[in-house]
């Protein structure tokens, strides 16, 4: 089986610092807009505690304060659509991926943006015993695959910079350069669309879309696929239904006065 099943570092770590954190920063992603006590509440945390962490996570931008309420901020926002919460993004995009596994015979995921890293929300698995997967809160470089190829394409010029001035890391052989990076966000933006190689798992293939509100970015969608099964073909049709659920996924979005 190809797998990618990186526990979340939320799980993996649970007693670091940094684990909690990012607990807290994922709960306020997926609630939208939460209260310092429910924080402390669901996530069995002293009251103190996540004051301590929000403030941090505030001064380096990550969530900001609107009277008494939290919310992920500016560093990380992509757009307006950015507030559109991780729970609603997966309620609209269950059944379209459950469409693109039936077409596809393949693994469909959700992915959205969060700083510099592309993290899954959700997935549906193919029922093929030779399968690509992800698990949720899975965490990958917006470098390397084409999830995170089209989450990087229409971020924020600084993140882009940001991510473009590091040293690009090698997840695999496949993994692109700058120059490879830059032609591939430049084929996202102009067909909507980007597919990748073997650069975030050895062995498989990945195409995805955005998934966009009126006013921005909110994810990503993509199909998973080993590669021996995914010929040219199956990568043309599979980005055609991909696209087609970008769009599902865009018009329920619109349509959803509560996101």
């Amino acid at each position: 089986m190809t797998t990618a099943r990186d526990r979340p570092p939320e799980e993996a770590a649970e007693d670091t610092s940094f684990a909690r954190g990012l607990r807290l920063l994922l709960t306020v992603s997926d609630r939208g807009e939460v209260r310092a006590d429910e924080l402390s509440t669901s996530l069995e945390m002293p009251l103190s505690t996540v004051y301590r962490y929000l403030r941090t996570l505030g001064d380096f931008g990550f969530v900001d304060r609107h009277g008494g309420v939290f919310r992920i901020g500016p560093k990380l926002l992509i757009g307006t659509g950015a507030n559109v919460s991780s729970e609603r993004l997966i309620r609209h995009a269950d059944s379209p991926l459950r469409m693109l596994v039936h077409e596809t015979g393949e693994t469909a995921v959700v992915v959205r943006r969060i700083g510099l890293t592309c993290v899954c929300l959700h997935q549906v698995e193919s029922e093929s015993a030779l399968r690509v997967i992800l698990e949720a809160g899975a965490m990958s470089p917006l470098s390397a695959g084409a999830l995170g190829r089209v989450l990087l394409a229409f971020a924020p010029a600084e993140v882009l910079d940001e991510v473009l001035a590091a040293d690009l890391p090698r997840v695999t052989d496949a993994t692109p350069t700058e120059d490879e990076l830059r032609e591939g966000l430049s084929q996202a933006v102009l067909t909507g669309l980007a597919i990748s190689d073997g650069e975030l798992i050895e062995g498989s293939v990945a195409v995805a879309a955005p998934v966009f509100r009126e006013d921005g970015i909110v994810g990503a969608i993509g199909v998973l696929a080993p590669a021996f099964r995914a010929d040219a073909a199956w990568r043309a049709r599979t980005g055609r239904l991909v696209g087609e659920a970008a769009r599902t996924i865009n018009a329920a979005l619109a349509d959803d006065p509560s996101v």
